[in-house]
């Protein structure tokens, strides 16, 4: 686990911009793995400026989603399948068709979960799996609680989660309660793990994550365990961190024959 810190997301996005474009221009059959919420939106922005202004292509590659909400109708704009298809899709030239994600109106969700955890192995796993942390410290939509070694599958929300994501909609109420989402082993098996945080509200969550036990009561300590991670933070995420020195220190002092 390599930890970075830099001064603002903007430039923690460039950085993550940096992998994902290696990874497109020396991989000939690229898989991502693509989050929601807030925290990708500079990362999405900047890689939609490198294909604009520099011609990163992504037509060659393929994506899934990390997770989708239980029951919004198919046109409604926050299903996750609608927001990838703003913020990546319509951006970028990915095919639309190359982007997967879990059917949130499956009828029945435990099958298509099991049918989404086996396309992902059939397309040769995830190369570049992009990720988030809640402020209760889920990965994807892996609450608390959640088992280390669990796959795609449904899940209820627990109302911090809820509220967290009730800026998004009209009210509360509005918020769906069920998700479908990649569990934290489907997580573990990407051959880099990409986790990004940004503002104090995710302080607390970070350094337990990266710092706290490796335990179910914080998901995303799964971090942790991961043979290649990457957690790019900005300051204000970052300062909760007992090692920050230590981190710093072995980035300024990183070799330039060591990739990312």
């Amino acid at each position: 686990m390599e930890v970075i810190v830099l001064p603002t997301p903007l430039e923690t996005a460039a950085l993550a911009a940096d992998i994902i474009e290696t990874l497109l221009r020396t991989k000939p059959d690229p898989v991502l793995g693509l989050a929601t919420g807030s925290t990708p939106g500079p990362l999405y922005e900047e890689l939609t400026r490198r294909h604009k202004d520099g011609g990163l292509s992504f037509t060659h590659a393929r994506a899934f989603m990390l997770d989708e909400y239980v029951g919004l109708p198919k046109d409604h704009p926050e299903r996750y399948a609608a927001v990838i298809q703003r913020e990546v899709t319509d951006r970028l030239d990915i095919p639309a068709t190359a982007v997967q994600g879990p059917d949130g109106s499956a009828e029945d969700p435990i099958a298509e979960c099991a049918r989404y955890e086996q396309a992902i192995i059939d397309a040769g796993g995830i190369d570049v799996q992009i990720a988030g942390i809640g402020s209760n410290g889920h990965i994807a939509f892996n609450e608390p609680g959640s088992a280390l070694t669990s796959l795609t599958r449904p899940k209820t929300l627990n109302a911090r989660t809820r509220q967290d994501n009730a800026r998004f909609f009209s009210s509360l109420d509005e918020v769906p309660r069920h998700v479908l989402t990649q569990g934290l082993g489907t997580i573990g098996r990407s051959r880099h793990l990409l986790m990004l945080a940004s503002g104090e509200g995710k302080a607390e969550a970070v350094a337990q994550a990266l710092e706290g036990p490796l335990a179910a009561v914080c998901p995303a300590s799964i971090v942790q365990l991961h043979r290649h991670a990457t957690v790019l933070l900005d300051e204000a995420a970052a300062s909760g961190l007992r090692l920050r020195e230590y981190y710093d220190d072995i980035w300024a002092n990183r070799p330039a024959w060591q990739p990312l």
